[in-house]
């Protein structure tokens, strides 16, 4: 039984409540370092660890609906402080560690964070940012071993001082707990915010669609700024007790795969960017390696090519299966698995609980076999309970009783549902969700560019890659140097995520007679295809 003692509260159930159930001794993850030398963190020495950063916080005054947002790349630190925080009924964001300036400040000022947890490396940025943020109290940082001010504060020397015993008060399911930021049509990152309760599907769904077990070794690839990172990088297998890999290198396909060896690793979660990177390798670079323990792959993130499915067939001679879920959703909602036959560009079926639908703009069902907008009934245990700070968004996105997903798709007469695109304007990059309207706002900061249009383009290994076409002030004239300068001011504003494949230098960026850039014309333009109606476009 998952939920014991009416205690919902994430920290302690991937905690104390595996040692409780005999589990203290077992390896919760194995931490495989870039450089260094590997080592194996047990539940107890999880539950201590996670205790001593809830203690932490509770003597810097964080309590019930405060904010603290991690910082940091994949490493030990960010597994403790995400339970500890947890553990203190205080809300846990995560934010990608390779976040630009413009990206952080979005986050950390919308939300009010009172706290953040990252690594010296970061203080430059930060302090680039920190006069606008004056909710944020306390920077804890992992690697100085003393305190730099009152402000800035050792993370090491704090959990020399703090106690191990922490009684982790019960949580009730409604009780708000992670927090993530999600790019939208809008500009602005919208904050997704989830409560307690979601662990019931997160645990679900990686019993049952994952099939994970007590004795499966597991790795899921994702970084934890993201939702699969804290989903099923975190929540889910350690609600089950299931020993994890962690690793903080970045891809390298011979020590990916001499990974999935050494640790036999049995369930693989990883995305299509980096499996169809793996596809660019020569096939009989994994021969070498004897992937006898590995049951099962799956992918996450974006669309599965029919292409890396037969692949894997092939080379592998194991089934990817193609996983969908957002982070409004929280969890798996419409997946392949095990169980079910793979159609080949699927997004698969619902999991058990999860009733969707492909309704019209109105909220009205469309026949199987025709597009439509790809809906969820409301009320899952892992729905997200707010856009924070923009409650009329959150309304907008549900229509009788349904939460309208922002993707299109097709339902067929046999249940499977086919993904077909969004029906705004993000663009989904490398698996993860960037938003136009930043990539233009960060562009018009400089003294060159007079406007800006971003659309997002088919690419082979991105899914969709980053186009970015620029009209400059008179005076200033397109050059490679100029072209790097953007790329470069991107990457440092907004994500190295967002960093344009391709920037072209226009005469004019088409926008509507009211002033809106006309992306879809755009798109048509770099794809060759009929631009359509044009005649609301301005002279």
């Amino acid at each position: 039984m998952l939920v014991q003692n009416n205690q919902y509260n994430i920290g302690h159930i991937c905690t104390k409540q595996q040692c409780d159930n005999g589990l203290g001794q077992k390896i919760a993850f194995r931490w495989l370092p870039a450089k260094g030398e590997p080592s194996s963190i047990s539940f107890a020495e999880l539950d201590v660890q996670s205790n001593k950063f809830a203690n932490i916080l509770c003597s810097l005054g964080f309590t019930t609906g405060d904010i603290l947002f991690t910082f940091l790349p994949k490493c030990p630190e960010q597994f403790f402080s995400f339970l500890g925080t947890l553990k203190n009924q205080t809300i846990c964001g995560t934010l990608f560690s390779n976040f630009g300036d413009e990206a952080l400040l979005d986050r950390l000022g919308d939300s009010r964070a009172k706290g953040l947890v990252t690594k010296k490396s970061s203080l430059k940025k930060i302090g680039r940012i920190r006069e606008q943020l004056p909710h944020l109290k306390y920077i804890l940082v992992t690697d100085i071993d003393a305190h730099q001010s009152a402000d800035i504060l050792s993370y090491s020397a704090l959990m020399a001082e703090a106690s191990a015993e922490f009684t982790t008060a019960v949580t009730a399911p409604e009780t708000p707990s992670v927090l993530h930021y999600t790019s939208g049509s809008t500009g602005k990152p919208k904050g997704v915010l989830h409560k307690h309760g979601s662990v019931l599907m997160q645990s679900a769904t990686a019993r049952e669609v994952l099939q994970l077990g007590l004795d499966d070794i597991y790795w899921c690839t994702a970084d934890q700024g993201w939702v699969t990172g804290t989903s099923y990088g975190i929540i889910g297998p350690w609600s089950l007790g299931v020993t994890q890999v962690h690793y903080g290198g970045i891809y390298d396909a011979s020590r990916w795969f001499e990974l999935l060896e050494k640790e036999k690793v049995t369930i693989w979660y990883s995305a299509p960017t980096a499996l169809r990177m793996l596809m660019r390798e020569a096939n009989a670079l994994f021969a070498n390696y004897d992937l006898s323990a590995l049951k099962h792959i799956f992918s996450v993130g974006e669309p599965l090519n029919p292409e890396v499915i037969q692949w894997s067939r092939a080379v592998l001679n194991r089934e990817i299966y193609d996983t969908w879920f957002q982070t409004e959703t929280g969890a798996i909602m419409i997946t392949n698995r095990p169980d079910l036959e793979v159609r080949t560009g699927s997004m698969g079926q619902p999991v058990a609980m999860i009733e969707p639908a492909i309704l019209s703009d109105d909220g009205i069902p469309v026949a199987d076999g025709e597009q439509g907008n790809l809906c969820l009934k409301s009320n899952w245990s892992s729905m997200f309970v707010s856009y924070l700070n923009n409650d009329t968004v959150y309304q907008q996105k549900f229509i009788k009783g349904y939460y309208f997903t922002g993707d299109t798709a097709v339902k067929d007469r046999d249940g499977y549902y086919w993904f077909k695109g969004r029906n705004d304007d993000v663009i989904n990059t490398g698996g993860h969700l960037v938003s136009p309207i930043e990539i233009e706002s960060a562009l018009l900061e400089l003294e060159q560019v007079a406007e800006s249009g971003v659309i997002g383009a088919p690419d082979a290994l991105l899914f969709e890659k980053v186009v970015v076409f620029v009209h400059l002030h008179s005076g200033h004239e397109p050059s490679k140097e100029l072209e790097i300068k953007l790329r470069l001011h991107i990457s440092n504003k907004v994500s190295s995520i967002a960093t344009p494949r391709e920037v072209f230098f226009v005469e004019k960026v088409p926008k509507n007679k009211s002033g809106k850039i006309m992306r879809r014309v755009l798109k048509a333009r770099y794809l060759g295809h009929d631009e359509g109606d044009t005649s609301t476009l301005e002279d």
